[in-house]
């Protein structure tokens, strides 16, 4: 058990709701989720390849629905199409295979693979997932800072911080109502694309040794007016254009939608717009751009709402992987949605399993369906809420949290540290070995 000499101040740190934290035992929690996870990526195999070629076809099923509608007029089906094949091409397929859920079991190495997909070229990134991040900055950004300092003040996709300068704004609460809303339908460009951009360069100074430019303080969210009005130490505008935006702005919005400008000139009763540019084309244009507000719009839904709310925990203090107090964080810092089916989990982006994705990053799909009764019984066993409520609602406490009108909850400093203790203590004992 887990627990100090100060266990009467440590108490009286403690809030409403908070009483299993005097009981709760570190070590156990950490052997019970280290087993389950262990026994889920011993099982997985040819069922969850099979599971994934579902999901793409899926997925691809949307992109050939979406792309062959799109040029005849400007339409709720076809941007949804399009929309959910953007959407679910990052959310199910990308995320879990850039994570390494399919490097043991997918029989294909040279493209399921961690190291492999979408990265090292312009023409992988087309094949495999093209976007507004460039692939290997997500990876860094979100595999590695993201998932390994969670609701830490390193992590780069903490929401309360992030929107410091929203919260503590004086300005209406109806003004920052419509600067959420203008963010929610652009911000994979505006935000996601340039900070994840951000943090690869990061990187690529730790890797060579070399000193964070003077003055700038690594945790501070790069967004696309900090490039474009040179505010920006880590790289230009043109290169962020040339290596990250460009490629998907380019081929998703001007490229994709050419073959309706041949089709404009012979298909009868399809007006040419100054004897050059179709009908078929700008319509085309137009729904991808609708699109692509819907699809930003929805992953903001899915993904931004995972960890933020005022019953989510914010911690001090780094921790371990995968020790005791890292998968006690990955419970208390992130939340669940509705789930059970394939449909279900297809237009969550599969992000409604993100207690169980973050405890365990590397397995599939089909494992994170699997795993979830049992890890809300492993929770319960140890009085650990578990929190599961529906996306819209999460929508309204990640708002919330946006405008300043709520915050997230701080763990009990003394409680961290012990924890922290007992990580080490059980590192040490492996190292003694």
């Amino acid at each position: 058990m887990c627990r100090t000499t100060s266990q009467k101040n440590k108490t009286s740190e403690l809030q409403e709701g908070e009483e299993w934290i005097k009981t709760f035992d570190v070590n156990a929690f950490r052997a019970d989720i280290k087993a389950l996870g262990d026994k889920l990526e011993a099982q997985q195999g040819e069922d969850d390849v099979r599971h994934l070629n579902k999901i793409v076809g899926w997925s691809n099923m949307c992109a050939a629905l979406g792309i062959l509608t799109m040029g005849f007029q400007v339409n709720i089906f076809s941007i949804f199409m399009l929309s959910t094949w953007t959407f679910s091409r990052w959310t199910m397929i990308a995320h879990h295979t850039c994570h390494g859920g399919y490097d043991k079991c997918h029989p294909n190495k040279g493209r399921w693979n961690r190291f492999k997909f979408a990265v090292g070229s312009i023409w992988r990134r087309i094949c495999d997932w093209l976007d507004w991040m460039m692939p290997e900055a997500w990876n860094v950004e979100h595999n590695n800072r993201h998932h390994y300092n969670l609701s830490e003040i390193h992590d780069p996709d903490l929401v309360e911080q992030n929107n410091a300068f929203l919260r503590e704004s004086k300005a209406p609460l109806l003004f920052k109502y419509v600067t959420v809303f203008l963010l929610m339908i652009t911000w994979k460009w505006v935000y996601y694309a340039p900070n994840t951009y951000k943090e690869l360069k990061l990187a690529q100074l730790r890797r060579q040794g070399k000193p964070i430019p003077k003055g700038v303080d690594p945790e501070d969210a790069i967004v696309i007016k900090d490039v474009l009005f040179g505010r920006n130490p880590f790289y230009s505008a043109t290169e962020l254009f040339l290596h990250v935006l460009g490629p998907y702005l380019l081929i998703h919005f001007f490229l994709l939608p050419l073959p309706f400008l041949a089709i404009g000139h012979y298909y009868p009763g399809f007006e040419v717009i100054e004897g050059t540019q179709s009908t078929l084309y700008w319509n085309s244009i137009k729904n991808l751009v609708l699109a692509e507000f819907l699809t930003n719009f929805h992953a903001f839904v899915a993904i931004v709402t995972n960890h933020a709310g005022d019953d989510m925990y914010r911690f001090r203090h780094g921790c371990r992987p995968f020790s005791g107090s890292f998968y006690l964080r990955q419970v208390l810092a992130s939340v669940d949605f509705q789930m059970g089916t394939d449909l279900v989990d297809f237009l969550h982006g599969w992000l409604n399993y993100q207690i169980e994705h973050h405890l365990w990053p590397n397995l599939s799909m089909l494992s994170y369906q699997k795993s979830a009764p049992m890890v809300r019984e492993i929770c319960k066993k140890h009085g650990v809420p578990y929190i599961k409520e529906n996306v819209f609602w999460r929508v309204k406490k990640t708002v919330d949290i946006m405008v300043g009108k709520s915050s997230m909850k701080w763990f009990p400093e003394s409680y961290e540290r012990a924890y922290l203790e007992a990580d080490a203590i059980v590192e040490a004992k492996k190292l003694a070995k």
